[in-house]
């Protein structure tokens, strides 16, 4: 890839980082003013070579989430690459209704292997576009918040704003 757009938005939860690619797909997107921390998201040979700030679509749909209508983030179109069962993963991490957030046990079930928790897991750790593709919809079997790279606090943050709904 050679360009992308990097734009950012400012939220309840700190600064919101959105890398979109040429076709305005969101490649990266998580709560950070880092250029740097944007980037390490991706695999090398993935990082665009040249980053230009910009406007991106996804921009609004944030704002618009920040604004009540959680389900803007639904329509955001991404770009991710992985394994057909990562791939697979975060289309299911789409699926998960606002407001009733799963367990890792869940989610792997929801993927057809429920022994494969931590597999699920590391789905939602590889997510490079938190928010769009909801990774912070899972929880630990105890129903704790477990981790997210953008900070526990932002997932409990996103998590009362969706119940809310």
């Amino acid at each position: 890839m050679t360009a992308a757009t990097l734009q950012f938005v400012e939220t309840p939860d700190g600064p919101f980082a959105i890398l979109a690619d040429e076709a305005d797909r969101v490649l990266v997107s998580g709560w950070t003013d880092d250029t740097e921390a944007v980037l390490a998201r991706l695999r090398p040979e993935r990082r665009p070579t040249d980053i230009r700030a910009g406007d991106t679509s996804a921009a609004e749909a944030v704002r618009r989430y920040y604004g009540g209508d959680v389900a803007a983030i639904d329509s955001v179109v991404v770009s991710q690459w992985g394994t057909p069962l990562q791939l697979a993963g975060w289309e299911a991490l789409r699926a998960i209704a606002v407001g009733t957030p799963l367990t890792y046990t869940g989610f792997a079930a929801a993927l057809g292997s429920p022994s494969a928790v931590r597999a699920a897991a590391s789905i939602c750790a590889r997510n490079a576009v938190a928010l769009f593709v909801p990774c912070h919809r899972v929880l630990r079997g105890d129903g704790t918040m477990g981790g997210f790279a953008w900070g526990t606090h932002v997932k409990e943050s996103l998590l009362e704003r969706e119940s809310a709904v």
